[in-house]
């Protein structure tokens, strides 16, 4: 397992922009996702890879502070899908097992 990269929203890209090359970032590439929508990825230039990415939103509006995921490559990802009974408090506790 291991980190590939981390991701931002940012509400104005331009100034987002500006802020990470003065950490020194640059950009390698843009994704168009239509509606004025973007990822833009980032690296420094010591980097081979991509170590930030840029998702640009503008119909989302304003971004609260902290809104981000970490991409993590994995080689096995097995997960579930659960339609939680409705009134049942979130997760499995004790009382199920009465």
């Amino acid at each position: 397992m291991k980190t590939l990269h981390t991701a931002d929203r940012v509400t104005d890209l331009a100034a987002s922009l500006v802020f990470y090359a003065a950490l020194g970032y640059q950009e390698v590439g843009r994704v168009d996702l239509g509606d004025g929508a973007s990822l833009t990825m980032l690296k420094f230039p010591e980097e081979d890879r991509v170590s930030l990415e840029l998702l640009h939103r503008p119909e989302d509006g304003s971004v609260d502070v902290g809104t981000s995921h970490l991409v993590v490559q994995v080689e096995n990802l097995p997960f579930e899908l659960v339609e939680w009974p409705r009134g049942h408090p979130d997760g499995i506790t004790a009382d199920d097992f009465v």
